[in-house]
């Protein structure tokens, strides 16, 4: 004897349609890491741990992510981090 099961799944059409985009940090060699990590925390309200791991990736891979959120949230943090000389874009 099998059992036939149905689920029904409710998606909120809201959550499912909004995308989010990533601020991408990439390496230089112009900044130092402790300029990296103090930028972070200052415009993406890291903590220093998460900032200094951040920092870790950026250097050893090249990139990180370091902010996901809808882009008109994004774009001011994304200049700011331009600002401070850092390179980084919205992905």
């Amino acid at each position: 004897m099998s059992t036939k099961e149905k689920v029904r799944e409710r998606v909120n059409v809201k959550e499912a349609t909004t995308a989010n985009n990533e601020i991408v940090v990439y390496n230089d060699d112009v900044n130092t890491f402790d300029h990296v990590i103090e930028t972070l925390v200052r415009v993406c309200d890291h903590t220093p741990e998460q900032a200094e791991q951040c920092s870790l990736i950026i250097h050893y891979n090249g990139k990180c992510t370091v902010k996901t959120d809808v882009y008109e949230k994004l774009k001011p943090q994304c200049i700011q981090l331009l600002a401070a000389g850092l390179s980084a874009e919205i992905v």
